[in-house]
């Protein structure tokens, strides 16, 4: 038997996110955009001959956090991740987790947070893998003129996500 991972979507007023953790943490955040199909792909893919439950209890910590953010009474999260990447990737997410609620950075700040100036191709790359969106907050990196730019999640949940946090960007 491979290793446990658990899924459950959580349905709270307009938000839709698919979730999944081990008994480790957390390891999949996705939209309203992803499906049960790609949370079971991606899980495949970074825990081979892992099996996957459906199992709500054992996301309640994550599923509480979550909807405390979604109402603004949370700006940080406490539990635990187990996601993979590249060194550089998870480089990227460390300075993404530097990120304070309500305050943006754009590309090149992460690239020269992490000591890569040259590097903002690669860092806009390693945000798209981020695997745990909302938590690891890719949202709060916007473009360097203050606009909305790619995101996993969508371009409608960047923006609820800014709005939320009281962030102004330009369209």
């Amino acid at each position: 038997m491979g290793q446990l991972i658990y899924l459950s979507l959580l349905l709270h007023k307009n938000w839709k996110v698919y979730l999944a953790a081990t008994t480790k943490g957390l390891c999949f955040v996705g939209t309203h955009h992803s499906s049960f199909e790609e949370l079971e792909q991606f899980c495949k893919k970074q825990f081979p001959h892992c099996e996957i439950i459906e199992d709500k209890e054992k996301l309640i910590p994550y599923e509480k956090e979550l909807i405390e953010y979604f109402e603004g009474n949370r700006n940080q999260f406490t539990f635990s991740f187990d996601i993979n990447g590249t060194a550089f990737q998870k480089q990227v997410w460390e300075a993404l987790c530097e990120i304070p609620f309500g305050q943006t950075k754009c590309y090149s700040d992460i690239a020269h947070a992490i000591g890569k100036p040259n590097a903002v191709r690669a860092v806009g790359t390693a945000i798209g893998a981020n695997p745990v969106a909302i938590v690891i907050p890719c949202h709060r990196v916007i473009g360097k003129n203050g606009t909305l730019t790619g995101y996993s999640g969508g371009l409608d949940v960047k923006e609820k996500l800014l709005i939320l946090e009281g962030i102004q960007y330009k369209i």
